[in-house]
C-alpha cells in the first residue's frame, strides 16, 4: 500500500509532529498511530511516540517526518488526512477519514 493510500499530513500537521519530535529524547523513530476499541461510538485514534519498529507495521513518510501505522489499524485508517487545528483555547489532532460512517458528538469515537 502507497503512502498516499494509509495516511497524509497537512502542513500544519507536519509542523506541529516535527516541533513534538524535537522535543523527545532523540530516541524516537517517530509517531505511531493506532487504533484502539473505545469511547461511544466504538473506535478512536491512538498516538503515542514510536522508539522501534515493528515487523508489520506500514510506514508514512514526510520529508523528516515518520509515521508508522499499526498493521491492525490500516484497515481503518487507510486515505485519512491528519491535521492540526488551533481553535481559541483548543488545540488538537484531527483526522479526516473517509471510511467512518459515523461520529460521537464529542468527537473522540467513530465508527467504521
Amino acid at each position: 500500500m502507497s503512502d498516499t493510500q494509509i495516511m497524509t499530513l497537512t502542513d500544519r500537521a507536519a509542523e506541529r509532529v516535527r516541533t513534538l519530535l524535537s522535543q523527545n529524547d532523540g530516541e524516537t523513530l517517530g509517531l505511531r498511530i493506532g487504533i484502539t476499541n473505545t469511547g461511544c461510538n466504538g473506535l478512536s485514534y491512538t498516538m503515542d511516540f514510536a522508539e522501534d519498529r515493528k515487523d508489520d507495521d506500514e510506514i508514512v513518510t514526510r520529508s523528516d517526518i515518520t509515521l508508522l501505522i499499526d498493521h491492525d489499524a490500516v484497515q481503518y485508517v487507510a486515505g485519512t488526512e491528519m491535521d492540526w487545528l488551533e481553535e481559541g483555547l483548543q488545540s488538537r489532532f484531527t483526522f479526516e477519514n473517509p471510511n467512518e460512517k459515523g461520529r460521537c458528538g464529542c468527537g473522540s469515537s467513530f465508527h467504521v
